[in-house]
């Protein structure tokens, strides 16, 4: 039986993120879609416990003999540990040097930031990133992306062989579905969520521009309203609770609420009066689009990824300028946004998991025909 195996690590790791979200949900969204006669398995490097790597309907995770560190400078160096699988799928550039004869090996790039905005991320990771996304344009089957601006760049900067594709995430459905009241009412009250706030989903770190959305927040006529921030802790050091201090955000407005559920990322959206996403870059911009599929007004920079998600129905303000951040975000709150949210909705609902991973396994069954 012909087996496609998927690298389920992202799952495993301290901060899964974004991509650690894209690794869950097209996994199982791959094993509900696969043709006939195929079979889908997940794989990881070497841990104790891999139960949170366990997707339903996916068979393993299977574990690979060496741990994360030492899988990761295996395959940086070129060590051919294949493993396992008719196909291979990577959902990050960790990722095997290149597919064995026979095989096939397909990479997801989520975006060019170690090439465009390297200062964003920890030297080492850059590098690192630079080094596998660059091989993978070179030696991999395929490479899928999740927006045309991430293609381009990667035209621009790491330029190969390999046929890219774009193939768009979706709305997870744990998010889609209106939550029972009773239910999210207990959520409200343990996370002490405010009435209503502004909010920011992802994690803490320097590329995400937090810093902008305080100053935002702090400036003479911005909404008279919470800012509350859903997503743990990254790299980088930013202290939110310094900047809001530095800034003249007083304390009781911002909200720290950490790494939360999706199903409780279902009843924090819903409550939120406008989503902020002021980030530097981004290869797709997931709480854009979740925001969009819930009815919720999104102010966000103009980071190309973000405008080509959103289309046009978010509020699109220069990356960077507190100002026009202030002035996008009050109208969000107290003008008319029925139009915007009515489009986008239409929009989120052409984004979905199922169609993600049709178009995934046409990539990897193109690739072998």
């Amino acid at each position: 039986m012909p087996e496609l195996v998927v690298l389920a690590e992202q799952l495993l790791a301290p901060v899964p993120g974004g991509t650690g979200r894209y690794t869950a949900e097209l996994l199982a969204a791959l094993a509900a879609t696969a043709p006939a006669g195929w079979r889908v398995a997940g794989v990881t490097a070497w841990h104790s416990d891999v139960a949170r790597a366990a997707v339903a309907g996916v068979a393993g995770p299977r574990r690979l003999p060496l741990p994360r560190r030492g899988l990761a400078a295996a395959w940086e160096r070129g060590l051919p540990l294949w493993p396992g699988g008719t196909s291979v799928h990577a959902p990050t550039p960790l990722a095997p040097p290149g597919p064995r004869r026979g095989r096939r090996l397909v990479v997801t790039v989520h975006d060019a930031v170690p090439f465009t905005h390297p200062e964003t991320l920890t030297a080492r990771g850059a590098s690192w990133h630079r080094t596998m996304i660059a091989r993978a344009t070179r030696c991999a089957d395929a490479v899928v992306v999740p927006t045309a601006a991430v293609a381009a760049e990667l035209r621009r900067h790491a330029p190969g062989p390999a046929p890219v594709h774009v193939v768009p995430h979706g709305v997870p459905a744990a998010l889609l579905a209106e939550p029972d009241p009773a239910q999210a009412a207990r959520v409200a009250e343990r996370l002490a969520l405010p009435e209503r706030y502004v909010l920011a989903v992802g994690t803490i770190e320097p590329r995400k521009g937090l810093d902008v959305l305080v100053e935002a927040m702090a400036g003479a006529g911005a909404p008279d309203l919470p800012v509350v921030v859903a997503g743990p802790p990254g790299w980088g050091g930013v202290n939110l609770v310094a900047i809001a201090e530095r800034h003249g955000l007083p304390r009781e407005r911002l909200r720290l609420l950490g790494r939360i559920t999706d199903a409780e990322l279902a009843v924090v959206l819903r409550r939120a009066g406008v989503l902020a996403v002021p980030s530097r870059a981004e290869g797709f911009g997931l709480p854009v689009l979740e925001a969009m599929a819930v009815g919720v007004p999104v102010v966000h920079s103009d980071a190309p990824a973000l405008v080509e998600v959103a289309g046009d129905t978010t509020v699109v303000t220069p990356y960077g300028d507190a100002a026009a951040m202030t002035v996008a975000l009050r109208h969000s709150v107290d003008g008319d946004t029925a139009q915007l949210i009515t489009r986008a909705r239409r929009r989120a609902a052409e984004f979905t998991w199922s169609r993600a991973a049709e178009a995934v396994w046409r990539v990897h069954t193109g690739v072998t025909s």
